[in-house]
């Protein structure tokens, strides 16, 4: 099975932490972010993984050589940031044989169960499926609305007057055919949040997340997941 992990961003809101180490290898009770998501994958038999860089490139590159094992890893250096649809689109041929593909922020922190996410995807019969969380703050996330079948009915981006707080959780799985079926403006940078998934809306099946998932995005957020992982152990207990 394969997936995108997009972790070219440059994490301004972690500062000054991410000056001078990616957002994607910052360390959480120790372990790179990016640990976490490669055991990840190994637990849940996702082998082919595209990771699109910018931010010290060269410090992603020498901890996959040295942390890959069992893992066939395409990396893809952004000289210009192309956004997390951008980035897809340029590089669809990479998944485009596949039934279906995961794709993954690579600032959130999770255990969630990946092949139950799957199996729900694939017995919905839906080209699409967003991992949903609930948010303490709807206001500053991508707010779903679902029916009662779980299709997503409404999504706003950053809504002032939230609806549901079912938040996007930066975890997707889609069939390749979905990225032909779409027209996409050109030249802009193309991100999943505002440009896909409002798209979408009755096309989708929204699925929570009822396992742990934190973005580690912010100082206050990294904060409580050190603080988290020191006291439950076995949250992760999978992570080598």
């Amino acid at each position: 099975m394969k997936a995108f992990l997009l972790a070219a961003g440059h994490g301004t809101r972690l500062r000054p932490i991410t000056n001078s180490i990616p957002k994607c290898l910052v360390p959480v009770n120790g372990i790179p972010m990016m640990g976490y998501w490669f055991s990840l994958f190994r637990k849940h038999g996702i082998s082919d993984i595209f990771i699109n860089l910018n931010h010290f490139p060269e410090q992603v590159k020498e901890y996959v050589d040295n942390n890959k094992r069992e893992l066939n890893i395409t990396l893809y250096y952004e000289d210009k940031l192309l956004g997390s649809l951008g980035t897809i689109l340029k590089n669809r041929a990479f998944a485009e044989q596949e039934e279906n593909f995961f794709v993954f922020y690579a600032d959130n922190l999770t255990n969630v169960n990946l092949m139950e996410m799957y199996n729900a995807h694939r017995n919905s019969g839906w080209p699409f499926t967003m991992g949903l969380f609930r948010a303490n703050n709807p206001k500053s996330c991508g707010i779903a609305e679902l029916d009662d079948n779980n299709v997503v009915v409404d999504f706003v981006e950053k809504p002032e007057k939230p609806k549901t707080n079912l938040a996007n959780a930066g975890i997707y799985i889609m069939k390749p055919e979905l990225l032909s079926d779409l027209t996409f403006p050109r030249n802009k940078l193309l991100d999943i949040g505002f440009d896909l998934l409002p798209l979408l809306k009755n096309k989708m099946l929204g699925y929570e997340i009822r396992d742990l998932l934190l973005d580690i995005g912010t100082r206050k957020n990294y904060g409580y997941a050190n603080k988290l992982l020191r006291e439950n152990k076995t949250l992760f207990s999978f992570v080598s």
